[in-house]
């Protein structure tokens, strides 16, 4: 997947719903069921240039609501944050000896990064 894949599919993850029923849909088929404009047109009953304008449309929305509100951003950025914290922490536990108080509290805080890692 590129980049540019990567990034469509991320915006239309966190704000798909904010697009029309018509935007979702043809977005969906391009971007997901990596369908051609051609396709669709063909599958809709519209034109390649009316599919076209449509998704262009959906993406600019997705991007602008991103430019916006920063959210997918923070959520990399928060990412990135709890894998580093967790890297801390196990080099915490590395340090600790694998014993005592520290370690104990070490391991649950471990387990607790690991879990919200989980969740993403």
């Amino acid at each position: 997947m590129d980049d540019d894949t990567l990034k469509m599919t991320m915006l239309f993850d966190f704000f798909g719903e904010l697009l029309t029923e018509k935007q979702r849909e043809y977005f969906d088929l391009y971007h997901n069921e990596d369908l051609s404009l051609s396709e669709i047109a063909e599958k809709t009953g519209i034109t390649r240039q009316g599919v076209y304008d449509i998704i262009a449309r959906a993406e600019r929305s997705l991007d602008e609501m991103e430019r916006k509100t920063g959210v997918i951003r923070r959520w990399e950025e928060t990412r990135e944050g709890l894998a580093k914290a967790g890297a801390l922490a196990k080099e915490l536990l590395r340090l600790s000896g694998g014993t005592g108080e520290a370690a104990d509290v070490a391991r649950r805080l471990v387990a607790v990064l690991e879990e919200l890692g989980a969740r993403e």
